[in-house]
């Protein structure tokens, strides 16, 4: 079953006016069946093939010669060769878009080539997994499923194939990842450290990090943490999302936090399944956690800044969207009854922004993104909205 993907229009319309496109995202969220269906009339070759792959790196001229451009290069992080041989070719017709469309998983790798050889001529975008939206369009009912939908996550072959068990999926997934990307991107001396490294981060999904805490928990130095860090950003398993900062004469933290990418994936690490997760302790953290993913996902590539406010007196509210100083604040509490009570931050935090800084910055929404069955007004300037239709707020 094919779910139709929002991010199609917006490619076909770059590749319109790059001659190169590079579509970059984690594993399995669906680049290349959405490559192929999107320019059905380019080759399609894949680098996981190693003696494609060693064609491409060791001659690319024949490796181009046998497939012309227009062309799509699947996984073309493993022949980075490739990249200085499309310079002189896109220079020789620098107008013409969509003649090179190149994805790949590991996004640091592929953004040194990328740099170095097609600054200019290469757009760069990111896919992620499907979104609520996208669920919907294929018949799955994310408001009235929504346990199922969060802990089986956004993968596309997970909704491809029901019958799959999301436990089989998730530990191939892993140990696919750690032996193809953490390998080659890191001189890792244990994997196994790494696994753990992975688990810890997603106990700590939704807080804010603290590298030398979670480098004591899995016995690594903060140095290390950070690079490992860097690599889970970089492949798509983790985000980082940064505090909001103005001089608004209070004390801010500076801490991002930090969220695993797929609520599913964090499910499967933290083993909780549709059956018991009304009763795990991470529940909390869980919901916070999609929704950050359909929130990053709805503002990936626009000028809208997606952060979060906490200062040091403790006010706090979960996500905070700016649109050029027209903010939205945004308060996820899993429950299906939300209240006035559970809005308490998000309007402490709107005064104080409407205090300091005055028409410079104006807050024009406020809401409790929960699992009421319905949308509907708290208060004045106030609503609750379903986290399943929570990206439509912004």
């Amino acid at each position: 079953m094919w779910i139709p993907r929002q991010f199609g229009e917006r490619l076909r319309d770059v590749a319109r006016h790059f001659p190169a496109v590079v579509l970059t995202g984690a594993r399995q969220v669906g680049k290349s069946s959405l490559l192929r269906r999107e320019f059905p009339d380019h080759a399609y070759v894949s680098l996981d093939v190693p003696s494609v792959a060693e064609l491409a790196e060791r001659d690319p001229g024949a490796f181009f010669a046998r497939y012309p451009p227009p062309v799509v290069v699947d996984e073309v992080q493993y022949a980075p060769a490739l990249f200085r041989s499309m310079k002189p070719l896109i220079d020789a017709d620098r107008h013409a878009g969509g003649r090179f469309i190149l994805s790949g998983s590991q996004r640091f790798s592929l953004m040194r080539d990328v740099s170095e050889s097609l600054a200019g001529r290469c757009a760069v975008l990111e896919l992620d997994g499907l979104s609520a939206f996208e669920l919907a369009g294929a018949g799955i009912g994310v408001a009235g499923r929504f346990v199922e939908v969060v802990t089986r996550g956004s993968f596309p072959e997970l909704w491809r194939d029901a019958a799959l068990p999301s436990d089989v999926f998730f530990s191939s997934y892993l140990a696919t990842y750690l032996e193809r990307d953490v390998r080659q991107l890191l001189r890792v001396g244990s994997l196994r450290d790494f696994e753990r490294f992975v688990r810890a981060c997603a106990a700590r999904s939704g807080q804010m990090l603290n590298k030398s805490d979670l480098a004591r928990d899995v016995g690594i130095s903060p140095t290390t943490a950070g690079e490992w860090l860097s690599v889970l950003a970089t492949s798509g398993q983790v985000a980082l999302l940064e505090p909001w900062f103005a001089n608004i004469g209070k004390r801010l933290v500076k801490s991002p936090k930090l969220y695993l990418r797929d609520t599913g994936l964090l499910c499967w690490l933290l083993g909780v399944s549709a059956a018991d997760f009304e009763r795990s302790a991470f529940r909390g953290a869980i919901f916070e956690t999609w929704v950050h993913s359909e929130l990053h996902r709805r503002l990936a590539g626009t000028p809208q800044v997606l952060t979060y406010y906490r200062d040091q007196q403790n006010r706090e509210v979960d996500f905070l969207v700016d649109r050029g100083g027209r903010v939205t604040l945004l308060e996820a509490k899993l429950t299906e009854r939300p209240s006035v009570k559970d809005a308490a931050g998000l309007e402490a935090v709107a005064k104080l922004l409407r205090e300091a800084r005055g028409p410079r910055l104006e807050v024009v929404a406020q809401a409790v993104v929960a699992r009421a069955p319905v949308d509907h007004p708290l208060a004045e300037g106030l609503r609750t909205v379903h986290a399943a239709r929570v990206a439509s707020e912004v």
